[in-house]
């Protein structure tokens, strides 16, 4: 069985591309990333997800967050909240951690080396998305490039695959995919400035875009419903 590292982080894009690779009969290992990121809750969520789909190889790696620092997400500044989500995309928002993508895939590269995997799934996404570099095409080619120049694996004809199948669907096809495997998008946290008990704000890049998905989607988002 082919062995895989999808990176789980608590989102609806990572729910669907776990759901996908488990669907292909891929042997999945999930692995979040704890850098203190304002939306830590997402960790609580990745654990739900993978717990629901039976994964139960989740491991959470804790990161020092100096080299992170910056961000909105990581304590520098507040998360910006847009008029509305036609706002979204025209540029590199706040919210955009230094090289966050690269990190998470180099360590996860690592892991999969390790453990004799041969893939590694991320959920960028560069259609419905709030601009950031490192969910570009551009990238994924660049690292999955790396990837087979810089391990043992890659050298000896063994190469280790980047996937981000989901690089060109809408949100709303994502959402239309992962409810026909059975994704609970009750279980998962998209908000990158959440009140307490990880209340969704509803006001950010993340939290619009997740909305406009599933009314595009025509489908009724379950972590509202179950807050109201």
């Amino acid at each position: 069985m082919t062995k895989a590292i999808v990176l789980v982080s608590g989102g609806l894009d990572s729910a669907t591309i776990l759901a996908m690779a488990l669907r292909d009969g891929l042997a999945c290992t999930a692995v979040s990333f704890d850098y203190d990121q304002r939306h830590r809750g997402e960790l609580a969520s990745a654990t739900a997800v993978c717990r629901s789909m039976g994964v139960n190889d989740h491991r959470i790696v804790r990161i020092d967050p100096g080299p992170l620092s910056g961000s909105a997400l990581t304590g520098g500044g507040d998360v910006p909240h847009p008029v509305d989500v036609d706002q979204i995309g025209g540029g590199i928002p706040d919210t955009y951690v230094p090289a966050r993508n690269t990190v998470f895939l180099a360590l996860s590269l690592a892991m999969a080396e390790g453990l004799g995997a041969s893939e590694l799934h991320i959920g960028a996404n560069a259609v419905d998305y709030s601009g950031y570099p490192d969910c570009r095409p551009e990238f994924i080619s660049a690292f999955d490039s790396l990837a087979q120049v810089a391990t043992k694996a890659g050298v000896e004809g063994n190469p280790i695959r980047v996937k981000a199948p989901l690089l060109y669907m809408s949100k709303a096809e994502i959402i239309t995919t992962g409810s026909q495997l059975g994704v609970d998008y009750g279980l998962t946290c998209s908000c990158y400035d959440p009140g307490e008990g990880s209340q969704p704000c509803g006001q950010c890049d993340a939290c619009f875009l997740r909305a406009a998905g599933f009314a595009q989607a025509g489908v009724p988002d379950p972590l509202l419903e179950a807050s109201t």
